[in-house]
Parts: structure tokens; sequence; C-alpha cells
């Protein structure tokens, strides 16, 4: 595991966006989406080709990226309840080692900013995961609706309103402003982290950006819209490029820019149910919802000018592997008492070698949708490919893809290849025989016990 010199300790940035497809940036394709930020980082850094979240939806996504842990693993998914709400009782247990928790025992300063999604309680919220300050949104931006007259739910997304949705802004474990100005939000969270590592920028520091958008409903500043060719949802994803760009010239300007890495990504695939307020998978199968190729596949960038090497990166890798990584660059040593399921990456980004990870077990709530080794994904179950309604069903006869000749998923080799659908039936299996039952924290609500049924 490479480690860094005593002294020399990296700053850690992650920006995340919510419900970005892979097609969604320019670098990564899209016509009409300008991104000229991200692009130049994609140009400068690595860009990632086979980069996985580890869950299909918000919550659990999340839950993985912080612990480096499939969310089975901390309770953190379900088969009755998707995600967290406002009536969750559960969260991310404490007991769990995040990303800050790690980094903060190195005298690293800490900074949640955007969306959480962890838990609304204050026992759950960043301040209690390692957290040394949070500004967000706790949750997703299209909870606490408000009812309109008529009841049309799906106007109250497609002309979205601030007072439609009553969610809370906090800082550290307070409401500071309700329902929270969303036009602003991609701006103030900017703000925040930029402020942030102003402070921070004579001691090692981690920021965790994570946007609201491009999660339906969307909004944006005056500054950005009306101003895409991919109409609104274009004018958010833009808007976040710029707030990229005003990262990276902060890091410049304090000249602390070649000692921080910043990692961009998003927590699973577009909404598509949501016509053009949804993104696009490109040319990958399935969204928002699934484990197709489309539901978790997402844009990947790793920038840190003169320690990455500049690379198109073709090998698998995940948000699973972000802790190990962070850890193994920071030289800290992670509790050995729980399994952790990523990899450190460190010397694919500093050397260009090879990925150490060629598998990965793609979840869907409880159930294992899928899994890939190599090039080659099995499929176990199919569901709708918009991701919703839900209607999954267990194949009688298994699926197997090569992604490396057929990202989009179109051609089933699994007649010309059994003997690699059963080495990845073990591979499988191995996993589910290393995952021990825990305390579920996505079922109970505010009020009920927990053998109470979900709805």
């Amino acid at each position: 595991m490479t480690r860094a010199e005593p002294g020399e300790k990296p700053n850690f940035v992650i920006i995340f966006a919510d419900d970005m497809g892979y097609g969604d940036l320019g670098v990564y394709g899209h016509p009409t989406i300008k991104t000229p930020n991200l692009d130049k980082m994609a140009y400068e850094g690595q860009k990632w080709t086979n980069f996985y979240v580890a869950a299909n939806v918000c919550t659990p996504s999340r839950a993985c990226l912080l612990t480096g842990r499939y969310a089975v693993r901390n309770g953190m998914t379900s088969n009755k309840r998707w995600v967290l709400f406002p009536d969750s009782d559960g969260g991310l247990p404490q007991t769990e080692i995040t990303i800050a928790k790690a980094l903060k025992s190195a005298g690293y300063a800490t900074a949640a900013v955007g969306k959480w999604h962890l838990g609304h309680l204050p026992q759950y919220l960043p301040t209690s995961h390692g957290f040394d300050s949070y500004f967000g949104i706790p949750y997703s931006n299209d909870m606490d609706r408000v009812s309109v007259e008529g009841g049309d739910s799906r106007k109250v997304f497609m002309d979205p309103k601030i007072e439609n949705f009553n969610v809370p802004l906090m800082r550290n474990e307070e409401i500071v402003e309700r329902p929270a100005d969303q036009n602003t939000i991609t701006k103030r969270y900017t703000e925040e982290a930029v402020n942030f590592i102003t402070d921070n920028k004579d001691k090692p520091f981690f920021l965790y950006l994570a946007h609201n958008l491009p999660h339906v409903p969307l909004f944006t500043s005056d500054e950005f819209r009306g101003t895409s060719e991919r109409g609104l949802y274009g004018d958010v994803i833009e808007e976040i490029d710029w707030s990229a760009g005003q990262i990276v010239e902060t890091l410049k300007k304090l000249g602390i820019d070649k000692n921080t890495l910043v990692v961009f990504t998003s927590d699973n695939g577009p909404w598509v149910l949501f016509n053009s307020h949804g993104g696009s998978s490109g040319s990958l199968y399935g969204a928002k919802g699934t484990s197709y190729e489309g539901g978790q596949r997402e844009p990947a960038i790793f920038w840190w000018p003169g320690t990455v090497k500049p690379n198109v990166v073709s090998g698998i890798g995940s948000t699973l592997d972000i802790l190990p990584t962070f850890a193994a660059l920071a030289g800290v040593g992670l509790p050995q008492d729980r399994t952790y399921d990523g990899y450190d990456l460190s010397p694919v980004l500093k050397a260009g070698a090879s990925s150490p990870r060629n598998e990965m077990i793609y979840y869907h709530q409880e159930r294992i949708f899928a899994a890939r080794k190599g090039d080659y994904k099995l499929y176990f179950y199919k569901n709708n490919p918009a991701g919703y309604p839900e209607k999954l069903e267990k194949l009688t006869k298994y699926q197997l893809f090569n992604l490396s000749v057929d990202p989009s998923e179109k051609y089933d080799v699994i007649e010309e290849n059994p003997q690699i659908a059963k080495e990845i039936e073990e591979m499988v299996a191995k996993h589910e025989a290393g995952v021990e039952p825990v305390l579920n924290q996505l079922e109970k609500r505010i009020g009920e016990s927990l053998s109470s049924e979900s709805k």
C-alpha cells in the first residue's frame, strides 16, 4: 500500500453529484451540455470509464462511498424502503468508520457541504460522523413536498417552485432556512466550500461537497437559467461544472493545487422518468433504480496536478475504493475489525498501474442483481430499465454480457461462456458467505416499532 511521506499529507475533495448520468458531461460525450471545467480536469487528470457506485439509489450509495463497505454490511439498504425519508428513525450507525473519521484521526480538518441522506436525526448527522461542520439539505431535495391544488404531483416537479418543497437547510445540527432557497443552493454550497478551503489552507483537509442536483426538482441560479442548449437540466449541470471550476481556481490561487486530490463522480444514474428533466446514460442500458450499467456506472474524474498520471483508465474502479485510497495516501491505518470492500487505487493514480479491482457486486436493495468479473457481467434478475415502477423478476436463465465489447448490454453470450458464468456464480457465493445480518436502518419510522410493516 502506497503511503505518504511524513509531513506531506495531501488534501482531499470529493465533488458528488446527484442523479447525474454517464453521458451528461461533455468529456463523456454529451453533444450540447458544456462542461469546460470538468472536461479540463479529465484531460489534466484521469478519466475513468468503468467506474461504479455500489448502489443504484441515494442512501445506500452514499453509505458505500463514505465507509468503503457495501450497504448490506451496515443496514443502509432495504427491500422495503429504497432510501431514508423525513419520517425515518434510522441512519448510518456511529460504529461505522467514515472517510472523515479516518482522516480526522490524522489531524485533518473535515467538512460536509450539501446533501447528506444518511440520517437527519442528530446522532446520524455529519457532525456525528467525523465532520467538523455541516451545511446542507439533509436528504433529497424533493422531500417534504407540499400538496398543490389539483393534486398534480408531476407538475410540481416539471414546473418547480421553492415553496412546494419544504426541505430544511441546516448548519451543523440547526435548521437555518426552511424551505431552502434551492435556486441559489449550488452557488451557496460552492461559497461554503471555497470558504472552508481558504480557512484550512495551512493544514490537511477533507471536503465532501455533495450537490443536491441534478436530482429533480431542478433549480438553478439566475446566472445560469436559460443559458444551456440542453434546457433546464443543462443549466443545472453547467452550474455544477462552474462550481467545480471555482474549487480548482481556489486551490490554484492558494497554491495548494499540487497537494490536493479532487474526485468528481455521482451517486447513481439518471432519473429518466422525468423526461427532459432527467439525464442521460449515454450508450449504457438502464438508469437510476436499476443495476444495469446505466444505473451504476458513473463519470469519474481524478485530478491532482503533478501527481495523478493523466490517462483514460478503462480498468474497474468504484466509490468503495475511495476510503482505502485516501487512507493510503494520508498514511492512515484503518481498523481491521470489519470487512472492507474497497481497494487502494493510489498506484493507478500515481504510476498508471493496472487497477487492483477485477470484480463488482451489483446490489438492488438487499439482493444481488448482477456481478462482474473482468470483462464479463452475469445477471440473476431483470427489472424495468427505467427503474420505476419496479418490476424485479428472477431470471430463469441467467444472462452474460462482455462489457468490453458490448457496454450497451445487447448480446447475451452465456451459451458460449458457461465456465465464465460458473466462476462468477462462485465469486458471488463466496461474497454472500461473508455478509453477516445487521440491524436494518431504513425500515423503522419515527414513532413506530421496527416490527411494523414499512410502506
